[in-house]
């Protein structure tokens, strides 16, 4: 069996994602769960592992878990992130520009270079194109986009000038305030997305209930295990709920107000 935690693992926290790992396997093993990995698993293409069949534990961007992986996998649990933007399980992009860049709104980007991470990722690609959509013409409102393949990338694409704006997970733009406060203070906050449920964690579809239960189980334990108080704050981890699998109809939602509006694309 196979674990992955690669949504928030940025330089300088892999220490800490590991940390928490260990500590939700021993919280696993608690709860009665057999064959959890004693590490996680770092492959570089970490979306080939929602789907094995050896999946044990994963998180995945609310997008493809209504997309690509509907039906394919089992939402678990929704994490709770204590930062900006995020209340009772959900959470907002950031719209990033330059700190010296002249506009005051979203308007005044019109005509400009965007820098997404993934055309898939609803913090990167589609939270940004629900927040442009009434304000396209002839279904777009950049020029161009230039995809970067990771929220970081986006954000120093913006910062050196070769794109004008990007949208950022707020728990990404969160932690890197945290390890990369040279990057964050070259930027600056422009507008906030909508808000959409957070990025869940999952495991495989064929999954039996007692193992999903017990899952969700050593989830509660390890967010209220003293000994990983100070691994969970520093991944901005405050706790975990159990939404049902509609709360993310919002974002398919979001999606078509933007088709809906005109705004058919970004990348």
């Amino acid at each position: 069996m196979r674990a992955s935690l690669p949504m928030y693992a940025l330089p300088g926290l892999e220490a800490a994602t590991e940390a928490l790992w260990a500590g939700l396997a021993a919280a696993f093993r608690a709860e009665g769960l057999a064959e959890v990995p004693e590490r996680l698993s770092w492959e570089a293409d970490h979306a080939a592992l929602w789907t094995a069949p050896d999946l044990f534990f994963s998180q995945t961007c609310g997008y493809p878990l209504t997309h690509q992986l509907a039906g394919r996998v089992t939402l678990v649990a929704t994490p709770l992130y204590d930062c900006p933007g995020c209340v009772g399980g959900s959470y907002r992009s950031e719209i990033l520009v330059r700190a010296d860049a002249p506009g005051a709104g979203l308007a005044d980007f019109a005509g400009r270079r965007a820098a997404v991470n993934a055309a898939d990722s609803q913090s990167g690609c589609h939270a940004l194109r629900h927040a442009v959509r009434d304000l396209v013409e002839d279904g777009r409102f950049f020029a161009s986009v230039v995809v970067t393949g990771r929220h970081r990338a986006s954000m120093q694409a913006v910062a050196a000038g070769d794109a004008d704006l990007c949208a950022i997970d707020g728990v990404t733009l969160a932690l890197l305030r945290q390890t990369e406060p040279d990057l964050v203070a070259r930027l600056r906050v422009l507008a906030s997305s909508a808000s959409a449920p957070a990025l869940p964690y999952i495991t495989r579809r064929d999954i039996g209930d007692d193992d999903l239960q017990r899952l969700r189980a050593g989830l509660a334990r390890a967010c209220g295990d003293p000994a990983l108080v100070a691994v969970r704050q520093e991944l901005l981890l405050a706790g975990v709920a159990v939404l049902p699998l509609s709360a993310y109809d919002r974002i398919p939602a979001m999606e078509s107000a933007a088709a809906a509006a005109g705004c058919l694309v970004l990348v």
